[in-house]
């Protein structure tokens, strides 16, 4: 049977219009770049997501997992087996004195989270307010901006494994490090974070979003599909400026171009392929060990497959 046929044989809780067949990634990346997916899901709780893994395990269907689409880049052959978009979003606060707990579901938007804070004079999120995609997502990958990162305001995280069981874990316990942590990849999902903030001045926290979000406009290439930063930082140099001074600024293959407001980024110019990006991607990596012996690596994930040549 096709993944079609085993999930309408399989009486779901899942409601039939979040499920979709050869589904156009393009749809559902920042970057608008990618293949269809076999089988696009978008997975509204933590039970429908415990449902779809164990028929997943069942019939031994790869599964691979979405936030927003922010920070990845899909190949033009597309997403084989299951593709699930995680939308649980829920918010739930618990206020101490001045110190907040904030119950997030793995499916809500940073953006939405910042603006909830902003309305609650809940301060300690203003420097990631402005970074696009999820709150697994951002868990997972451990983003960050303006010196802070989420390991610093994460206090545990409830997610599901790839078997369908539920697991917690503190802080410690999620080995964050410089954009990765045990959860990145596709072996545990993120459903829910536990956040740990505190009471601040309305004012004042619009002043600094408005401030990042200000600085986001000018320094970052918003107005193009891309999918954020690119490359990693170096441990010794800034990966943005190596790529500047070796005059990579603005060079294009195909409609993927180095953008010239921060050459940090790819951006996609209009109808780029995942080959011209990853072509892109090669060609910087060579030139900047070439001139300068330095490894730069990708801060974003390739998925899917490549699509074969004829």
């Amino acid at each position: 049977m096709n993944i079609k046929e085993i999930l309408e044989n399989s009486n779901l809780t899942i409601p039939k219009d979040n499920i979709l067949y050869n589904e156009d990634m393009k749809k559902h990346t920042t970057f608008k770049i990618g293949g269809p997916a076999e089988c696009f899901i978008k997975i509204k709780t933590k039970e429908e997501l415990k449902e779809i893994l164990n028929i997943a395990k069942e019939n031994k269907i790869p599964v691979t997992i979405l936030g927003n689409g922010s920070n990845i880049l899909v190949l033009d052959g597309g997403i084989e087996g299951i593709t699930l978009t995680i939308k649980i979003e829920y918010i739930d606060i618990k206020q101490n004195g001045e110190k907040y707990k904030i119950y997030v579901g793995g499916g809500y938007k940073l953006s939405k989270l910042a603006q909830i804070c902003l309305k609650n004079e809940i301060s300690g999120f203003e420097e990631l307010s402005g970074i696009p995609g999820t709150i697994g997502g951002a868990v997972s990958m451990n983003a960050g901006a303006h010196g802070k990162e989420m390991k610093d305001i994460v206090e545990k995280i409830k997610c599901v494994d790839i078997n369908g069981n539920e697991k917690e874990f503190s802080n410690e316990e999620a080995n964050f490090e410089y954009r990765k942590s045990i959860f990145k990849g596709n072996s545990y999902i993120v459903t829910e974070v536990v956040l740990n903030l505190e009471k601040g001045k309305y004012e004042e926290i619009k002043a600094k979003m408005g401030e990042y979000a200000q600085y986001r406009k000018t320094k970052q290439p918003i107005e193009y599909p891309s999918a954020g930063s690119t490359f990693k930082r170096g441990k010794d140099y800034i990966t943005a400026k190596l790529i500047d001074d070796a005059g990579l600024k603005g060079y294009s293959i195909g409609d993927a171009v180095v953008s010239t407001k921060h050459s940090g980024f790819v951006i996609n110019k209009g109808n780029a392929s995942a080959k011209d990006v990853l072509d892109l991607v090669k060609y910087i990596k060579d030139t900047i060990e070439e001139k300068f012996n330095k490894q730069i690596e990708l801060e974003i994930e390739v998925v899917g497959k490549q699509l074969v040549e004829k």
